[in-house]
């Protein structure tokens, strides 16, 4: 893409300029940082004012939040009229049900719906959709 420094796996990952990532809007920005530090066991690298971010061990993407005080809770699956959801996470797991257990047990709730049998749609505490799955 033009306009961003070519990747120098040399350079230390905090001293890098070729950083990506999707950033969700929450009534709570270090709430739901905090709730994915722990669900990925990755960094709460940023916690400021109405911004947080995790990042995992290694490589240069990230999970950001922003503090929204409009911020509307998404419904899933879709209601007609309903605020609807526009996008989702997925991670792959290798015990599905202990990662949901897990999920649950930091603030999750499951979604009714479940559309495949390899995959769990959890919602976050935000109600942000995020799915687990395994590769069956």
């Amino acid at each position: 893409m033009r306009g961003r420094e070519e990747a120098n796996e040399s350079t230390s990952r905090w001293s890098r300029h070729d950083w990506w990532g999707v950033v969700l809007e929450a009534p709570d920005a270090h709430a739901l940082g905090s709730f994915y530090a722990e669900l990925l066991g990755w960094e709460l690298s940023k916690d400021e004012l109405g911004d947080a971010a995790v990042a995992p061990p290694e490589g240069v993407a990230y999970i950001g939040f922003q503090t929204s005080p409009t911020y509307v809770r998404p419904v899933w699956p879709p209601v007609e009229g309903a605020p609807q959801m526009t996008m989702h996470l997925d991670f792959e797991v290798s015990e599905l049900e202990a990662a949901v257990a897990q999920a649950i047990e930091l603030g999750a709730e499951q979604a009714e719906h479940q559309p495949q049998d390899n995959v769990r749609v959890l919602l976050d505490p935000a109600g942000h959709p995020f799915c687990l799955y395994t590769d069956d």
